[in-house]
């Protein structure tokens, strides 16, 4: 259906240069219906291929090819690059405050003769226009995507995320954010490199994207406007995966796992793994090769809430000392890296092999009018699988799925742990749980600190020299601070104020990948959530926890039982195991230690909140978990 911009952008309030561009192009493409924005995503021949490519001086560049499946549309890239997104990629174009890199430095010139070249581009162009709110459906901000017409399956991305809505349902309105999207810029301004750029006033953020990856825009462009908006109006979107965990007894809870990159969030909704004669692998001593099981009869029911982007908006709060979230997606970036053969994941293969509606694949080497199949992963130029594929997926396909607000009782924080023996070393310690006090929940929030390779983006160099030696890096506040278009500090005290106001929470620190010499994966994970949740609510006498070796995991359990099995001692307390020691755990905390020191000197500014300036100098002075419960009492 083509329109003029007297059509259903008649009532939507735009900056005149911004209306003369749509004005000026010589197709305007408003979609009527999610169906006609999917044909338009195969291309003006409806498919089996097409080939989306840019005049880039006088040479016809291709970006990415779309393939016609049987169940939806598989989007590749020619370039390895553009396959992940580029972690260094935000550009800042305002004058705002921002602890991010500013557009002026980087590039050594205003952003706005960029700006007005990209419109008078977009003018040329073909475009779709779509409507969407960001943070979904429910809760979101009015906003508006423009994207040149044979670039149709970014715009599907974008709505297939933040939910299908049109500019009839949404009424007149002046939009929160614009996505515009012009993908020969890379080349021709940016030397082949992901550049988004935000501009932020006020009341609108605009958002460049110079790519056809729809990773740094259309998924985490959305959540820096969120960011922005909750920055100004006093709440924050997490960083945060949760799920409502319902016992065979039929207790009820709700948990919300933070963490940085690979900290488990995507895990945290998913079933506990076991082996083929049901047993659960808890782990396997890498010294001894020797595995661990525990048997579980019956394990908790799974009804996920939120995925990845957890929208804590103040119209849901309840003020009763409990968070409240709701998701702030209508869908899901699902990365299926590890999903490589048939039946690793049953429900989820089902919903998107035979999907209600045709999906949206990345990274997925789709064969034109066959099935895609997630662990079809397209090959990198190394011959290696792909290590970010994607599948976009609607909530309302995911099993047992909760779309209502929901109070948290539990708030885990997961972290990525190396193997730690006597002969190495390392901050591979934490024990299977850790109960902790807000303060030092908000501690490691600040950091958000990861020790292994991230799939989902291209590291720096320096990132991975450090990660390659066992070092950590940190991700930064709530570990949404990757998208964060605001300060540091700023981000730290919204966080403080959240954690102090939710005062009838628990908080739990759980490893993944080792613990001391054991390759646990994601297990204690899976079964810290298991135990919190047929404890009621994760309810845990003080009687029963006892402070660790190392300050900062706050207190551990004196036993885990779960079925009558208890959990080995020893992983309770790594500094126990045979192959550890005291000393090798001692080493791994002062590691730790040193760490946290020198993260957390940045924060200590006079915009700081006074009991975070507090908390930080107990971290810095080596207190007690004591001292930190101090502070902030722990809720048991």
């Amino acid at each position: 259906m083509s329109v003029t911009v007297t059509g259903p952008l008649a009532d939507v309030s735009l900056a005149p240069e911004v209306r003369a561009a749509l004005e000026a192009s010589p197709r305007l493409v408003v979609p009527a219906t999610r169906e006609e924005l999917y044909r338009l995503a195969l291309g003006p021949e409806g498919g089996p291929t097409f080939t989306v490519e840019y005049d880039v001086d006088g040479t016809m560049v291709p970006e990415a090819t779309i393939t016609r499946c049987r169940n939806g549309v598989a989007v590749n890239y020619p370039e390895d690059y553009m396959r992940r997104r580029d972690p260094d990629c935000m550009r800042i174009a305002d004058d705002l405050p921002t602890d991010k890199p500013r557009y002026r430095d980087v590039f050594g010139a205003e952003f706005d003769p960029t700006r007005t070249e990209t419109l008078e581009w977009l003018a040329t162009q073909e475009l779709v226009v779509v409507p969407f709110k960001a943070g979904g459906p429910r809760f979101g901000y009015p906003s508006l995507a423009i994207v040149p017409l044979n670039s149709a399956f970014f715009a599907l991305t974008l709505v297939d995320l933040q939910g299908w809505v049109t500019f009839d349902e949404i009424g007149p309105f002046t939009p929160r954010s614009i996505l515009y999207v012009a993908p020969p810029f890379r080349h021709t301004h940016f030397g082949g490199r992901q550049v988004v750029v935000h501009n932020r006033s006020r009341d609108l953020h605009e958002v460049w994207a110079y790519n056809l990856y729809p990773g740094p825009s259309a998924k985490k462009g959305v959540f820096s406007v969120l960011l922005d908006i909750g920055e100004q109006e006093g709440w924050l979107t997490a960083h945060a995966s949760s799920v409502r965990v319902t016992t065979p007894y039929e207790n009820e809870t709700v948990i919300m796992h933070e963490g940085a990159s690979g900290g488990g969030k995507s895990e945290m909704c998913q079933e506990i793994r076991r082996e083929d004669d049901g047993r659960i692998l808890v782990g396997t001593n890498v010294v001894r090769n020797e595995p661990y099981h525990i048997t579980l009869g019956e394990t908790s029911a799974l009804a996920p809430v939120t995925d990845d982007m957890t929208l804590c908006h103040p119209s849901v709060q309840k003020g009763n000392g409990r968070l409240v979230v709701a998701d702030a997606e209508a869908g899901w970036f699902v990365r299926v890296d590890g999903m490589t053969s048939y039946g690793e994941d049953p429900a989820f293969e089902r919903a998107v092999i035979h999907p209600q509606e045709p999906v949206l694949f990345l990274s997925i080497d789709g064969v034109p009018d066959a099935t895609a199949l997630p662990w079809e992963h397209t090959l990198d130029s190394n011959g290696k699988r792909c290590p970010n594929p994607r599948v976009v997926i609607p909530r309302s396909f995911i099993k047992n799925v909760i779309s209502e607000p929901q109070e948290v009782d539990v708030r885990t924080f997961g972290v990525r742990m190396p193997l730690c023996t006597r002969d190495k070393p390392s901050y591979g310690i934490m024990g299977m749980m850790h109960i902790i006090p807000p303060s030092l929940a908000w501690v490691w929030r600040l950091i958000a600190p990861r020790g292994d390779k991230n799939p989902s983006i291209g590291e720096s160099k320096d990132v991975k020299k450090t990660l390659k030696h066992g070092g950590m890096v940190a991700e930064g506040v709530g570990s949404y601070w990757p998208f964060s278009t605001g300060t540091k500090v700023a981000a730290a005290n919204l966080l403080l104020r959240q954690i102090v106001e939710n005062d009838r929470t628990r908080y739990v620190l759980v490893p993944n990948q080792h613990i001391g010499a054991y390759k646990v994966g994601f297990s204690a994970e899976w079964l810290t959530r298991e135990y919190m949740a047929r404890r009621g609510g994760g309810r845990i006498h003080p009687e029963h926890l006892t402070p660790a070796r190392c300050a900062l995991f706050g207190y551990r359990p004196k036993d885990v039982k779960l079925d009558g099995q208890q959990i080995r001692p020893t992983l309770l307390q790594p500094e126990y195991q045979s192959q550890v020691g005291l000393e090798a755990y001692d080493a791994g905390a002062q590691i730790l230690t040193d760490f946290f020191r020198s993260e957390l000197e940045q924060f200590l500014t006079d915009e700081l909140d006074p009991l975070g300036r507090q908390i930080i100098e107990v971290v810095l002075r080596g207190g007690t978990v004591e001292d930190y419960e101090a502070l902030t009492p722990l809720y048991v």
